[in-house]
């Protein structure tokens, strides 16, 4: 199976002999799984050094709730008051790690990156904001690109595609293209579909099962299924903190047919899953 280069501040991440994991770190109040879990910075820096020593590869820090049933954005200000104490002690704490930053507002990325972040996550693709792909190309960071449709607060009203996995790869070859016209190197990016982002139950299986098509970008696949919606319907109505088998099994699948990077919440149990994932992989 072909695995491309993923290109981060002059380190080579991709291609690497396993699945990298990221570790969801989010500094909400409400986000749909752990909102609320950290009530100090020094929570959530215990938590992200906690998430390395479990093996993961990458730390993803959010500070805004991007739920469907969210009440709406939060400002640059209190993003920012969310995200830079706990960016700043983890990068001070673990200076080798990879950190990345879940934004699709340019202020945030840019002083983010400026902190140390060494990849913006962008739910948008940068549909929000285009010149986010400048200040990647500008730090020399890494920048993945998920595919939504509409907003957070419109995704699941009703989505509908002509073709799914067509309609899904065309939208981030846009997005892509957009990236590398603004400078972002093209080893420097990774696509993510978007599990749950403005897609139905149905929508979330196809995707699953078809996740290889996404290959034809040529750009390594990210994916973040981790105690979705879908899988709870999938499992007769589990509660958020019921999902975690439900979660291994699509995260298994989706290395399986050529996900690279893996975004969730539980780090111990993904990297003790893919490492079976990873053995059979090298055998295809």
């Amino acid at each position: 199976m072909t695995a491309w280069s993923w290109v981060v501040r002059g380190r080579q991440i991709l291609p690497a002999t396993r699945t990298l994991i990221m570790g969801i770190l989010n500094v909400t109040p409400d986000s749909f799984s752990n909102g609320g879990l950290y009530r100090s910075v020094d929570d959530a820096v215990g938590a992200g050094l906690q998430m390395l020593d479990e093996g993961a590869d990458i730390v993803d820090i959010g500070g805004e709730s991007s739920r469907p049933d969210r009440s709406g954005p939060v400002s640059v200000d209190v993003e920012l008051s969310r995200i830079m104490p706990v960016l700043e002690a983890l990068r001070s704490k673990a200076p080798q790690a990879l950190i990345s930053v879940d934004t699709y507002k340019a202020e945030v990325a840019e002083k983010a990156l400026q902190a140390g972040a060494d990849i913006i996550n962008d739910i948008y693709a940068l549909r929000f904001a285009p010149s986010i792909a400048n200040l990647v190309a500008r730090e020399g960071g890494g920048l993945i690109l998920m595919h939504m449709q509409g907003t957070p607060e419109t995704m699941q009203e009703n989505p509908r595609y002509e073709n799914l996995v067509v309609d899904i790869k065309n939208e981030l070859r846009q997005a892509i293209e957009q990236a590398l016209a603004r400078g972002v190197p093209e080893d420097a990016i990774v696509v993510d579909p978007g599990f749950g982002f403005g897609k139905t139950v149905e929508h979330n299986v196809e995707l699953l099962a078809n996740l290889e098509y996404f290959r034809l970008l040529q750009r390594p696949i990210c994916i973040g299924v981790s105690r979705k919606r879908f899988l709870g319907a999938l499992t007769g109505g589990l509660g958020v903190q019921e999902r975690e088998e439900a979660t291994i099994a699509a995260q298994t699948i989706a290395v399986l047919h050529g996900a690279s990077i893996v975004r969730t919440h539980n780090v111990r149990a993904a990297r003790r899953a893919l490492a079976v994932a990873d053995a059979v992989v090298k055998r295809l």
